[in-house]
């Protein structure tokens, strides 16, 4: 068993294309900023060398926008470190243009569409109260 937890939640009513995206990016947010979290690279029994994966499983929630909005703010609050992605995301079609319209929102205005994070297991559950298991 983990100390930590590593959780996703996404917005439960988009599209599944946009549950996959905003999933992938989360999940690469949260290794880049705790490269401690990978694994060691695969080998197949042919010796093909593959990535390293996250070496801790990663919990999927899902919650509606009201949830996120608190469990943004409960991130906040407890100084838990996150990767964050607002819808305004979509309409965008690269890094420095995400990076320019995430700007123009705080917390109070953002419309959170994903969150992940990595931290304490009961900071973790705490965190993500209200949030449900992706189905």
């Amino acid at each position: 068993m983990f100390d930590t937890k590593f959780v996703i939640i996404v917005r439960e009513d988009l599209a599944v294309w946009q549950k996959l995206n905003v999933t992938a990016f989360l999940s690469s947010g949260v290794t880049a900023g705790m490269p401690q979290i990978i694994g060691e690279t695969y080998r197949d029994a042919a010796g093909h060398v593959y990535n390293a994966l996250c070496a801790q499983p990663i919990i999927i929630l899902s919650a509606d926008s009201n949830t996120l909005s608190k469990i943004h703010d409960r991130a906040i609050g407890r100084g838990v470190s996150t990767s964050l992605y607002i819808e305004e995301m979509f309409a965008t079609g690269h890094d420095a243009a995400n990076r320019e319209v995430f700007a123009k929102y705080d917390p109070a205005t953002a419309n959170v569409v994903g969150i992940a994070y990595h931290c304490e297991r009961k900071a973790a559950d705490k965190i993500s109260k209200g949030a449900r298991r992706h189905g």
